[in-house]
């Protein structure tokens, strides 16, 4: 990267120079919600989606937005500009602001923004052709997943769990039934049918998720969203793990055993061959 350039409540200045006071209510609370954009070539990938789901968590906790979409896309493209271009991840934070320490919203607060970039981590030759190993735990979050909310202390503790399993994620189960990972949303396959859940208050409502549907219905393959019994998912023929940053990966074993043959099945290498294209298509749309 050229820079460590970063962006703060309206002024663009090296990371080491921006600082919050220690009242702002995302530092005290974790009260205020985040958005991960990456970036091909310098070209936002479906940055129209990553801007709703912005809106639908600022939502969601009464902060209003700051900015228009179309402030958000300009603010995004002069920090990738100022960050050297080419391919990075953008983070967004937007939190209530700062106040005397209440729990209660406080009124009339101008909200904090902050961005930053960062080089796009994708996963590695080896991850997509060998996939990855995941463990499973019970899900003992929140009842409000689909808010992006910078409060990720119950997702920090599954990742952990994970690192110390020599894992790369944490597959969830809330009452018998698959709801996510600790930062990726998850895909089963059985018996030819791929099964994902829906979206609802107990998942992040992923972007790529999204395209993974689209992308399986496109390559001729049945897809269901609907509650998926941990049973099907520990007897799955292919597991998948989704997101802005992991695209799309095949899990291979699960909590030590191999998910169906141990290696990457027939289903996943079609999506990520329609993964792979679309994200051509649109760098070639943007050149």
């Amino acid at each position: 990267m050229a820079s460590d350039i970063v962006y703060l409540n309206g002024d663009y200045l090296p990371m080491s120079e921006a600082k919050v006071p220690v009242l702002d209510r995302g530092f005290i609370f974790g009260d205020g919600v985040y958005e991960v954009v990456p970036v091909y070539g310098g070209v936002p990938f479906r940055m129209a989606e990553h801007f709703r789901r912005f809106q639908h968590s600022m939502d969601a906790i009464r902060i209003p937005n700051p900015h228009t979409d179309a402030e958000w896309s300009k603010l995004t493209h002069d920090l990738v500009a100022r960050n050297g271009g080419g391919d990075q991840s953008v983070y967004y934070q937007v939190t209530r602001g700062v106040a005397k320490r209440d729990h209660a919203f406080p009124a009339g607060l101008k909200p904090t923004v902050f961005m930053m970039t960062g080089p796009l981590k994708v996963p590695s030759r080896e991850q997509v052709e060998q996939g990855v190993s995941v463990i499973s735990m019970t899900d003992f979050r929140w009842f409000k997943c689909d808010i992006k909310s910078t409060s990720l202390l119950g997702n920090c503790i599954a990742k952990q769990a994970a690192v110390e399993a020599g894992a790369a994620e944490v597959v969830m189960f809330r009452d018998g039934y698959l709801t996510e990972a600790s930062s990726s949303n998850v895909f089963a396959v059985k018996n030819g049918i791929v099964l994902v859940p829906p979206k609802t208050h107990l998942i992040l409502p992923g972007i790529t998720y999204d395209v993974v549907i689209d992308l399986a219905r496109n390559a001729g393959l049945p897809v269901e969203v609907r509650e998926v019994h941990e049973s099907e998912v520990k007897t799955a023929d292919e597991l998948w793990i989704t997101s802005s940053t992991k695209e799309v990966l095949a899990a291979t074993t699960l909590d030590g055993r191999p998910v169906g043959n141990g290696k990457p099945g027939p289903a996943f290498k079609r999506v990520l061959q329609g993964y792979q294209d679309y994200k051509r298509e649109l760098q070639l749309r943007a050149a």
